[in-house]
């Protein structure tokens, strides 16, 4: 599989065939392919992984190709939002992009010291898979394009002391209204959403059964989302978004069920328990077993004696 690695917006315009941005740090544009430009895309395509150093947000039509979740295939025929941040590597396989296509670059320095770093921060999709884009209505569509159009301009136009101001108010108009479409998308996926939790919920007892917690301890999120198929922030936000509680929390309500169930099989001890799911110290256990229930591990069993 081909690797690139783009360590410059200058190094990917290149690649592009596009200008050489005007800021080093920061540009916009629209890329338009001919027919043969296409063609040559299509008979030329393989599976490759890229990485930038910087981030990158495009918006593209998907024509062919496959874009999967976990083994769940999606219609591309919309507009397609892909959003990348630094170092972060994109998987494509045969994927065909539409003649028209509008993409955005701009390194961390381009935002350093200003709000919106810390704003994107609090945005996960920035670090989900390329398999788990966002897809546009039209309407959104054109939203976006709107968002975009407004940047070029005023990049293309108006460099002067407000000019960065101005673009990072379109930027940051552009982030928010990609979460309010990404919200939406997990919504309107409920039967994708409560099969990737269906299946989590298998993996963590596939772990258990094979005695995992005991001799790996808890299972880490890039663990759990690597059994998924999708990267880790995606499945915390789809499990969030089917059970209203994150995964630590579902990981948690799971340790605690099967501790019920060890504490009250035949000749079993606290401190057994307590190893066999994980825990190095039996009171590290004990503590998050009362935290979860509101009682002790003893009292669980005391009272359940009584009934």
């Amino acid at each position: 599989m081909k690797e690139i690695n783009f360590k410059s917006i200058t190094e990917f315009t290149e690649a592009q065939n596009l200008p050489e941005p005007e800021n080093p740090l920061f540009t916009i544009g629209q890329k338009t392919l001919n027919d043969q430009e296409i063609e040559d895309c299509v008979s030329s395509n393989k599976e490759f992984s890229y990485t930038n150093q910087f981030y990158l947000i495009s918006l593209k039509r998907i024509v062919s190709g496959e874009i999967l979740y976990g083994r769940t295939k999606y219609d591309c025929s919309k507009g397609t939002l892909l959003f990348s941040a630094p170092n972060q590597m994109y998987k494509v396989k045969d994927i065909v992009v539409s003649s028209e296509s509008w993409f955005l670059a701009f390194h961390e320095d381009f935002i350093r010291g200003e709000d919106i770093q810390k704003l994107i921060k609090k945005y996960n999709y920035f670090n989900y898979n390329v398999n788990e884009a966002l897809h546009l209505s039209p309407k959104e569509e054109a939203t976006i394009k709107s968002i975009f159009k407004n940047i070029e301009t005023e990049y293309q136009n108006n460099q002067d002391e407000f000019s960065k101001d101005i673009i990072l108010t379109h930027l940051e108009a552009l982030l928010k209204y990609a979460d309010r479409f990404y919200k939406r998308q997990f919504l309107n996926r409920k039967d994708i959403n409560k099969a990737l939790f269906t299946r989590f919920k298998e993996v963590l007892n596939e772990y258990f059964e094979n005695d995992r917690f005991e001799q790996e301890g808890m299972p880490s999120m890039e663990w759990l989302a690597a059994q998924l198929g999708v990267s880790h922030r995606y499945m915390r936000d789809t499990i969030k978004a089917e059970t209203g509680r994150t995964a630590i929390d579902q990981i948690n309500l799971f340790v605690i069920e099967e501790a019920k169930n060890l504490l009250l099989a035949p000749k079993a001890s606290i401190s057994g328990t307590a190893y066999k799911l994980g825990f190095e110290y039996p009171q590290y256990f004990s503590r998050m077993f009362k935290k979860k229930t509101g009682i002790t591990p003893k009292e669980y069993i005391e009272s359940v004696s009584m009934n």
